[in-house]
């Protein structure tokens, strides 16, 4: 029960947007912390889950079918867990879905800090023009990184508040290495460093259409 306090809501749902003070009052876990957060709560998943408005998180099946894309009206596709061995861009075409493709290793040892910033823009772009659906293979982890990331960066929440919005929805357990890289995220925003990285984006190793 004394561990559950720590990640009690403020009584409010929406993005905390406020000052570097207002992030600073959040703990500051270890990833063995975050992992027994990330293990309370909601742990079902569907093909897609929306975890915050416009923006569903989800799995490679749903990815693969058109037909539910369209009926999700999705605008913008953001895989990361792309292969040039599997349908890309190419597979989209004639649909009007702009696609992004992240060549990523659902691995401890694999940085996603790189990708942080522009899959950030990506979603931020992609939800002023429509909706986004962020997936990998399973929709738990290596996608769930990089929406956590958004979250951080683009509504200035902790990482506690991101993971906690975010399995307010879908069930989610990013790596510990990946863990381990948002809480370096997290540090340096509470540090004030914050680039601009508005624009097109440009990703390495990354398919975009």
């Amino acid at each position: 029960m004394a561990f559950l306090s720590r990640f009690s809501r403020n009584g409010t749902r929406s993005p905390s947007r406020g000052s570097r003070e207002e992030r600073n009052n959040h703990p500051i876990l270890s990833v063995f912390e975050l992992e027994r957060l990330l293990y309370t709560g909601k742990t079902a998943c569907n093909h897609a889950d929306e975890v915050w408005p416009g923006l569903y998180l989800g799995d490679q099946d749903i990815a693969a079918n058109r037909r539910e894309l369209a009926h999700l009206r999705i605008t913008h596709i953001l895989n990361a867990s792309h292969s040039k061995w599997r349908g890309g861009a190419e597979y989209y075409e004639g649909t009007g879905i702009r696609y992004l493709g992240i060549e990523a290793h659902d691995s401890p040892s694999f940085d996603m800090s790189p990708y942080f910033y522009p899959a950030a823009d990506f979603i931020h772009q992609a939800l002023n023009e429509g909706r986004i659906l962020v997936h990998c293979a399973v929709g738990v982890s290596r996608s769930a990184t990089l929406v956590l990331a958004y979250l951080m960066i683009r509504h200035h929440m902790p990482l506690v508040e991101a993971i906690k919005t975010v399995k307010d929805h879908r069930g989610i357990i990013p790596n510990r290495g990946f863990l381990r890289q948002l809480v370096t995220l997290d540090n340096a925003l509470r540090a004030g460093f914050h680039p601009s990285r508005d624009g097109d984006v440009d990703l390495p190793k990354a398919s975009r259409r």
